[in-house]
């Protein structure tokens, strides 16, 4: 069975979003280098550093399917379902959008974090189950349902915004010390979850 890792690119200090849901300068790494990483959406271009480029394959080359809430799912326009990532794309939302099936075919909507990893790892099978969305992450954290916290991190402060992380309703969470690869524009950061 593989990883229930979390992903987000995330400012110095701690913003994955500004407060308005735009993503600022923090997306620059995508585009920062020679090495093109291809991937499953016509629409997005990865051109990145040869760091970054081994930071991107380890996030995606595994990943058996995505787990987002239903706020970026709407904001990403449901990634014309074609995540990036290249996997299937598991929505926690409380009801699902007219017509999902149609629209969104290899999209699943599903009530609730726990039920969505379940969902998820069923889906992925021996591959990883990425989460890429703020709320959806605490709460997977708060369910002990989170092998890997993975950090892009990008040298820009935005002094508000959309946290990638708040307070953890179980208290603190204890962290291995992180896997480390130095790229352009962002350090890529691997943090294992003490069991």
């Amino acid at each position: 069975m593989g990883k229930v890792f979390t992903h987000m690119t995330m400012s110095l200090d701690g913003f994955v979003a500004e407060p308005d849901d735009k993503i600022g300068e923090l997306f620059e790494w995508y585009e920062a280098g020679e090495v093109t990483v291809p991937n499953q959406n016509e629409t997005v271009s990865f051109q990145v550093d040869d760091a970054s480029a081994q930071a991107l394959r380890e996030w995606t080359g595994n990943c058996g399917a995505l787990v987002a809430g239903r706020r970026l799912f709407d904001i990403a326009h449901g990634w014309g379902d074609k995540h990036p990532a290249g996997a299937p794309v598991v929505v926690v939302t409380h009801r699902a959008p007219e017509d999902a099936a149609a629209k969104w075919p290899t999209t699943t909507f599903v009530d609730g974090v726990e039920a969505a990893i379940t969902r998820a790892r069923q889906i992925a099978g021996d591959q990883d189950v990425t989460i890429a969305s703020t709320t959806i992450t605490q709460q997977a954290l708060d369910l002990g349902l989170v092998d890997e916290v993975c950090v892009s991190l990008v040298p820009v402060l935005f002094g508000e915004g959309i946290p990638y992380f708040t307070k953890l309703d179980r208290g603190h969470l204890l962290l291995d010390d992180p896997s480390v690869i130095q790229g352009r524009r962002a350090i890529h950061l691997r943090y294992p979850v003490r069991g």
